[in-house]
Formats: C-alpha cells, sequence, structure tokens
C-alpha cells in the first residue's frame, strides 16, 4: 500500500469520549502507512495563528545588521538566526532563511556533558522595534508544548498503550524548538544557483513535528512508499504532523518516518514562509524500545510485506543501535553536520569526526558505483540533520 494524499484528522473527536475510538483507529492508520497527516481543531486560537504570522514575516523584515544581532553561531546553542543559502541538506545548498527559537533554558553549568550547550536562553530580535516578537512566541511556544505532549499521549492510544508511555522520554522542562523559515522565490536567489530546493528530503529527528504553513504557496511534498512526491498544500486551520526518526525507533519501527522536502516558489510566486514545532526528547535518553503489543507489530509487518519489506527512500537513520550512548550526543553532531559554521567556531573536533565521515561515506558510493574518487571533494557539504 502507498499513500497518494495526506490525511486529515480532527482532534476534536479525541476529546469526546463517544468519538474517541474513531480517531484512534484514523490515527493508527496514518502512523502505520504516512507518518505524515494534518490535524485541525487543535486549540491554538486563530488569533495566536494569525499573530506568530505576522511577527514571523515581521522579523524578516529587519535590516539585516539588525538580524545579524541575534546570529546563530554567536553562541554554541545552536539558537540564532541563519543568513540565507546557509545551510545544507543531501550535500545541495537549502535556500531559506531562518530564525530558531526553543523553549526557555538557562546556560549549562561546566561540569554537564557537552551535548547540553543545546539547552540555552534564546537569541531575540530587537524589542525596542520588534516589542510583541518575543510575547507571542513564548505564548506559542507554551501551548505547542502542551499540544505535542496530549498529541503523543494519543499516538500511544493508538497503538494499545498506556497514554503515559512515552513520559519517559520527555524532561520535567523538556525543551522544544521551533523554527520561523523563509522560502524566497527564485527571481530572488543568485543566478547560478537556481536551484528549487528549500530544503532538501530529510526525515524530522525526534518524536513529532507541527508545521504551521504561514503563506499560499505550496511545496511541502513527502514521499510515499513508491517514491512518488505527494503534495501538501496549505489548509487554513490545520497542522501539518511529521512523525520523527526517533517515534519509529522506539516503536519497533510501527510508527512511520517520513521523507520530505519543500520546493522554492516559482519566480514572481513571492516568498513562501512556514513555522515548524519540533517535540523535543531528553537529551539523556538513550532510546531504548517501548513494548508495543504484537496485534500492532503484525500490522506494522503486513504493510511491510505490502511494500516489498522496506521504505523507498536513501535518507539515512539516525537512530542506529550502538552508534550513540545518549540523543544527545546524535543530536548535536548532526546540529554541527547542517551548520558547520558554527561547528568551526565552537566545536572543531566533532566538525573534523564529520568530515572524516563524511570522505568515507562518499568513498563508499563511489566504490559502489563503480567510480574513482580522492574521497576529498565535499568536504564542506555537511549531512542535513533530520529536522524541518
Amino acid at each position: 500500500m502507498s499513500f497518494d494524499s495526506i490525511p486529515i484528522l480532527d482532534l476534536s473527536l479525541a476529546r469526546d469520549t463517544t468519538t474517541k475510538p474513531i480517531f484512534l483507529e484514523s490515527l493508527r492508520s496514518a502512523l502505520l502507512e504516512v507518518g505524515f497527516l494534518y490535524i485541525k481543531n487543535t486549540g491554538i486560537s486563530d488569533a495566536l495563528i494569525e499573530e506568530v504570522i505576522a511577527q514571523g514575516k515581521a522579523f524578516f523584515d529587519l535590516p539585516n545588521a539588525k538580524k545579524l544581532e541575534v546570529q546563530m553561531r554567536n553562541t554554541p546553542s545552536f539558537l540564532g538566526y541563519n543568513v540565507l543559502g546557509n545551510e545544507i541538506t543531501a550535500f545541495k545548498t537549502d535556500w531559506r532563511e531562518q530564525i530558531d527559537l526553543s523553549t526557555p533554558h538557562p546556560l549549562p553549568k561546566s561540569t554537564d556533558p557537552i551535548y547540553y550547550n543545546l539547552l540555552a536562553p534564546n537569541q531575540w530580535p530587537d524589542q525596542n522595534i520588534l516589542p510583541s516578537f518575543r510575547p507571542t512566541f513564548e505564548s506559542y511556544i507554551a501551548q505547542m508544548s502542551t499540544l505535542s505532549i496530549s498529541f503523543t499521549s494519543l499516538i500511544a492510544e493508538a497503538l494499545a498503550l498506556p497514554s503515559t508511555a512515552f513520559d519517559r522520554f520527555f524532561d520535567k522542562d523538556q525543551q522544544h524548538k521551533l523554527k520561523i523559515v523563509k522560502y524566497p522565490d527564485l527571481s530572488a536567489l543568485p543566478a547560478d544557483q537556481q536551484s528549487r530546493q528549500g530544503v532538501g528530503p530529510h526525515k524530522d529527528s525526534m518524536l513529532t513535528s507541527y508545521l504551521l504553513q504561514a503563506s499560499h504557496h505550496r511545496g511541502l511534498q513527502a514521499q510515499n512508499l513508491k517514491g512518488e512526491w505527494i503534495d501538501c498544500p496549505p489548509r487554513p486551520g490545520t497542522l501539518v504532523v511529521a512523525i520523527g526518526q526517533g517515534l519509529e525507533a522506539i516503536t519497533h519501527g510501527v510508527c512511520a518516518s517520513t521523507t520530505h522536502r519543500v520546493l522554492s516558489p516559482a519566480a514572481g510566486q513571492g516568498a513562501r514562509f512556514s513555522i515548524p514545532f519540533f517535540q523535543g526528547v531528553s537529551y539523556d535518553a538513550t532510546f531504548e524500545s517501548v513494548d508495543v503489543p504484537q496485534e500492532i507489530l503484525n500490522m506494522r509487518d503486513k504493510v511491510l510485506r505490502k511494500q516489498g519489506g522496506r521504505r523507498a527512500d536513501d535518507v539515512e537513520f539516525t537512530f542506529k543501535k550502538g552508534k550513540w550512548e545518549h540523543l544527545g550526543e546524535a543530536t548535536l553532531t548532526n546540529r554541527v553536520r547542517s551548520h558547520p559554521d558554527v561547528g568551526e567556531r565552537w566545536y572543531p573536533e566533532i566538525l573534523r569526526r564529520v568530515r572524516e565521515d563524511q570522505a568515507r561515506e562518499r568513498e563508499e558510493k563511489a566504490r559502489a558505483a563503480g567510480k574513482v574518487t580522492d574521497g576529498v571533494r565535499g568536504l564542506d557539504e555537511p549531512r542535513k540533520e533530520i529536522v524541518v
């Protein structure tokens, strides 16, 4: 079985005991067969959504000097602003600019693991120019944090697990992240860089992600089991939920993590805006599996048999057993891959290892393809962290 459209689930059905079983059945089907879905009636007010979109767009209207005051490379946390074309996916440039925010955390102690550097205060734009930006996004992040934990409990119930089955993967003050992203249309890109890659094919990491499509543009696409790209157009009043690799890993592959990408708008269409929210998981987590009932595993096996026993994509799976001791190590390394400028300033040793790994990977691919390579070219093209 291979999907040709993205399912839409009504979250209000989960709040009514008489309709909740119907919702859970639909959710289970989406988890097993698609890994990508819309949700509507989320409980987030239209007024807040409108303000989030307005404030997000206003950030990109700031003078460049003001945006650079909160540049990501200022700190080791990977929070802050990235200029256009400064991020890499699948060895190609992503043509987008963005600012990364998270739930607030104090600076880590010197005795903490190095991956605790990811927990830090946000870099906020000048409040004299954008006085409503910070309170708007603090409110939205707080409400989305609650929504994501609630939705994860529904996922557990859809898999015939206790609603608290995934709670042990979260910290008490769990960090969640958010990006505000602008994808310029092709007319705004350099003449020699007319690729339509807004962000290249990837899978999100963690458990779940929630995308607010903040303009009318198409461009978001999910890859089905045949390798076909299925449009996921903006739908008013909805969020797009992507299942992450972490959830696929801890559910024995029951929950499908689906490859997706964003195409840049065509020339003359104007910029596309999106605001993805990423549910976090404890950086100290080791990603042990949960005990999924056999009947659900049987459903997974049935889906896998229909698709020939594997998913039709070539995106590397982040959570390989034995590769990392803690999730934080994998997350930090992947962030260095995506943002080598931050790596060069704050994590040169990790960046060196990343580049050595990339050289090895290129050599292995070249050998497999029967080609000869010096294993050096492209070392400055780090592979994408598996997030939107």
